[in-house]
């Protein structure tokens, strides 16, 4: 087998391959240049997203040519693919600001610069907007969609998993762009292989049967397991939603602590997909003797520092530091923080009405049952009486208050 594709699968990415043997051969001759879409659905990536982009890291690194397709163009429909329900139908304007907003956040995991180190391959980023906007439709029925069969294309699972629910005309057609895709590459870079989830096995199939079909050359399809945590439950969801890439949209500390928190019997396995550290570094946290808390602290910093850069990354551990560390009381820099007028304090706030301003409960309703089930604690004591008030004599010296909602949700107060 092929370096990097062994290195895929020992690192837990790979679930299938049109074909190991010729995907292989192709990799031992030369560079290969792939590559892997994403729809600007939205103006971040969220941890779900990202698994294909790590796995495209390790393929640059050995030498092979990335494409990183921006669904400029498909994003105006969107994949129905593991979707429930149609996407919501964007602006054009919309998807233009997600799209830059995008190659941002992939640049932080594939390297896009002009001199790549020595040995790796050279990055791209393309839109397929340049070419799918403007097609003439009569055209592309013409040309391309004469060689799709209906009857295949229902066979797919994600095709029949939406017949169920109600599937689109729209979204029908999505898969003749996606493969419309593969082949404009494929004319223009020479691209060979697509790699992606699992749940675009369908369309990757339907894109390589599609350049064979108008007279390209072979190509190949590589997918990745969809990442499940070890408790059943969908990779990239936490208590606040999304676990999203954008620091606005979920902070660089509760990033950290998001990977901090993870399972115990996911801390390795998410090490091998999500970081860049190599294999030998880390088996050394496979040593049963070895404290998991380690391996589940160096994952958080890791992955923090991809996405969000070693400044927020030490930040952010150094905060979770101070949680649990009196002698790191003047690490508090990296927590999530909330401003509170001081004369506020000065009048009394309920201790409800803090929790809700402080974004730690929905409501006071929330809040009333966290306080009553014992999960609220200020300042290390803990709050059982719903009826309290914080006032300024609760501030510690930097008029300040650490709120904790439950054993791992955290907020400072800042009384100004």
């Amino acid at each position: 087998m092929n370096k990097a594709i062994q290195t895929l699968i020992d690192r837990g990415f790979v679930k299938d391959c049109t074909d190991f043997e010729g995907l292989s051969d192709l990799m031992d001759k030369g560079p290969v240049t792939f590559y892997c879409g994403v729809d600007p659905t939205g103006p971040s990536l969220h941890v779900g997203h990202i698994v294909p982009f790590f796995a495209m890291h390790h393929l640059q690194e050995a030498g092979h040519n990335p494409i990183c397709l921006v669904g400029g163009g498909t994003g105006l429909i969107g994949d129905p693919s593991g979707k429930t329900e149609m996407r919501k139908i964007l602006s054009e304007e919309t998807i233009r600001d997600n799209v830059g907003r995008i190659k941002g956040q992939l640049g932080k995991i594939v390297d896009l610069s002009d001199n790549p180190p020595a040995g790796h391959g050279k990055a791209h980023v393309m839109n397929n907007a340049d070419w799918l906007v403007d097609l003439n439709y009569i055209k592309f029925l013409r040309d391309v969609g004469v060689y799709f069969s209906v009857n295949r294309m229902l066979t797919f699972e994600g095709v029949k998993q939406r017949l169920e629910r109600g599937l689109s005309f729209i979204e029908f057609n999505y898969q003749l762009l996606q493969s419309y895709d593969f082949h404009v590459l494929n004319e223009k870079t020479g691209c060979r292989l697509q790699i992606g989830g699992a749940d675009q096995w369908g369309n990757i199939v339907a894109g390589i049967d599609l350049i064979q079909r108008m007279g390209g050359e072979q190509c190949y399809g590589l997918t990745f397991n969809l990442i499940m945590r070890a408790d059943g439950k969908k990779m990239g969801k936490s208590e606040k939603g999304a676990v999203f890439l954008s620091p606005e949209l979920y902070s660089p500390y509760d990033f950290y602590q998001y990977w901090r928190n993870v399972a115990d019997a996911d801390a390795v396995r998410f090490m091998k997909l999500f970081t860049f550290l190599s294999l030998d570094e880390i088996a050394e946290y496979e040593d049963p003797a070895r404290n998991i808390n380690d391996a589940k602290a160096r994952l958080a910093y890791e992955v923090t520092k991809i996405v969000h850069g070693e400044e927020e990354a030490e930040k952010a551990k150094s905060a979770a530091q101070a949680l649990f560390s009196p002698s790191a009381a003047a690490s508090k820099e990296g927590m999530p923080s909330v401003e509170i007028p001081l004369s506020d304090f000065e009048n009394g706030i309920g201790v409800l009405d803090l929790y809700t301003r402080s974004g730690l409960t929905s409501s006071n309703g929330d809040a009333r049952r966290l306080v009553t089930q014992g999960g609220a604690e200020i300042n290390g004591k803990k709050i059982s009486d719903p009826k309290a008030v914080i006032s300024t004599s609760d501030l510690d010296d930097d008029k300040e208050l650490l709120l904790k909602a439950g054993k791992k949700r955290f907020m400072r107060v800042i009384a100004k």
